[in-house]
C-alpha cells in the first residue's frame, strides 16, 4: 500500500504576496502618494509530494502443537525483503475476507461435479470464525459474483445452493474478476480460495500468466482445493488409447432382455479387460487435456506458494472434503502484518519482484509467512 502527502507551494506564494503588499500600502499612504495596483504574481501550481510507503502482507501463527499462536507482537517477528532485515510496523489480528471462487463449468470433465464443488464450499463457510465475512463467486461459460459480503452463514450457503454447472471455464476471466472484487474496496486480512482444476477452455495462456501475476501484486492470500489430481487420473489411461472403465451398452437393458438367448447374453456379459480407443482425433483431444492439467496443477501450485497461501491436492473425493475445514483453519490463524521498505517501491523501474519472508524471535511461536510481492512501477 503506497500512501502520499501533498503540500501545495501555491498556498506559501499567495501568502507571501499578501504580505508584501500589506507593506507597500501602508508606506504609501505615509508618503500621501497614490501608487497603482501592482500586477498580480501569476500562481505557481507547483506540488511537493511526500510519500510514505507501507507493504501489507499476512502471516500464519502456531504453536508447537499445532495451534493458532496468540499475542503475537512486532517484537516477535523479523522480516526479510530480498534479504534485507526489516522491523514490523503493526501486528493485528482481524476477521478475514474471504472469497470462494467455484469452478463449476467446463469440457470433459470426469471428476468435477456441481455437487462436489458445493459440498467443498459448505466445508470452508462452516469451519469459518463468526465474525469472518464470505462472499460467493461461481464460473463456467463466464465469471459472477452469486453472493455478496456477509458473516452470515446461513447467506452464504444459500448463495452456494444458487450456483450451477456450465459447459466451459471461463477461469482466466474469474482471476480478473475476483482480484478486482477483493481490491476494489479497502478491506484486509483478504483470502480468495478456489475450488478448481485451473483450466480455461480459451487456452488463454499469456492472459493467464498476466492475471496470476496481478493477483501477485496485491496483499491477497491464495487458497486452491485443486481437482487436478484426481482429473488427471481418470484421464491418462484413456489418453493413453486404453481404459479399464468399460464402454456404455450399445443396447439398452428392456431391448437387451427381449433377444434371443444367445444374442442376450452377448449384449448383456460384463467387459473384460481394458479397452481400446482408435479415435485418433478424441486421442488428441485427450493428451492436449491431459497436459492442461498437469500445467495447471503446478500454476495453481505456484500461485498459492507465493502469496502464502494453502494448497491442498486430493486423491479422492472424499479426502477433499475432508481437508476442505483445513483451509479454513489456516485462514483463521492470520495475522496482518505491516512494515516500512527500506528500499522504495516508488523507486522500482518497470516490473520488479520482492521475496519477503518472516521468521519468529520468541520460543514456541512457528511463523509461516513467504510471499513473493511483483511490483508494476507504472501503478505508482
Amino acid at each position: 500500500m503506497i500512501r502520499s502527502t501533498t503540500i501545495s507551494r501555491s498556498v506559501t506564494l499567495l501568502f507571501v504576496a499578501l504580505v508584501v503588499l500589506s507593506f507597500s500600502t501602508i508606506g504609501n499612504a505615509q508618503s500621501g502618494r497614490i501608487q497603482p495596483s501592482p500586477t498580480p504574481t501569476p500562481r505557481s501550481d507547483e506540488t511537493l509530494r511526500i510519500l510514505t510507503e507501507e507493504i501489507k502482507l499476512n502471516v500464519l501463527a502456531f504453536d508447537e502443537k499445532g495451534d493458532f499462536f496468540r499475542d503475537v507482537t512486532a517484537r516477535d517477528l523479523v522480516i526479510t525483503e530480498n534479504n534485507i532485515l526489516h522491523q514490523p510496523e503493526s501486528v493485528r489480528r482481524l476477521p478475514a475476507n474471504v472469497l470462494i471462487m467455484m469452478d463449476t463449468g467446463g469440457e470433459l470433465r470426469a471428476v468435477k461435479s456441481l455437487d462436489q464443488t458445493r459440498r467443498v464450499a459448505f466445508g470452508i463457510v462452516n469451519a469459518l470464525r463468526p465474525d469472518d465475512s464470505v462472499a460467493i463467486m461461481q464460473y463456467s461459460d463466464k465469471p459472477e459474483i452469486v453472493g455478496e459480503w456477509t458473516n452470515d452463514k446461513a447467506q452464504a450457503v444459500a448463495a452456494i445452493k444458487r450456483t450451477s454447472f456450465g459447459r466451459r471455464s471461463a477461469f482466466v476471466d474469474s482471476l480478473k474478476l475476483a482480484t478486482d472484487f477483493l481490491t476494489r474496496n479497502p478491506l484486509e486480512n483478504k483470502h480468495l480460495v478456489m475450488i478448481t482444476d485451473g483450466i480455461d477452455s480459451g487456452g488463454k495462456s499469456s492472459a493467464k500468466f498476466d492475471a496470476y501475476q496481478r493477483l501477485i501484486g496485491t496483499d491477497i492470500s491464495v487458497h486452491v482445493i485443486s481437482y487436478t489430481s484426481m482429473e488427471t487420473a481418470d484421464i491418462a489411461p484413456r489418453a493413453a488409447g486404453t481404459s479399464k472403465t468399460p464402454p456404455p451398452k450399445a443396447l439398452p437393458p428392456e431391448i437387451a432382455a427381449q433377444l434371443p438367448n444367445g444374442a442376450r447374453d452377448a449384449a448383456t456379459a460384463p467387459q473384460i479387460g481394458p479397452t481400446i480407443n482408435m479415435d485418433r482425433a478424441m486421442l488428441k483431444t485427450l493428451r492436449a487435456r491431459q497436459a492442461d492439467l498437469e500445467t495447471s496443477q503446478g500454476q495453481l501450485e505456484k500461485i498459492a506458494e507465493n502469496t502464502n497461501g494453502e494448497f491442498i491436492l486430493p486423491a479422492s473425493l472424499d479426502e477433499m472434503r475432508e481437508k476442505a475445514p483445513l483451509v479454513a483453519k489456516m485462514i483463521d490463524a492470520n495475522y496482518v502484518v505491516t512494515y516500512t521498505p527500506k528500499i522504495s517501491v516508488s523507486e522500482t523501474r518497470g516490473i520488479a519482484e520482492r521475496n519477503i519472508e518472516v521468521t519468529s524471535k520468541r520460543p514456541g511461536l512457528i511463523i509461516q509467512a513467504r510471499r513473493k510481492l511483483v511490483i508494476d512501477h507504472s501503478k505508482y
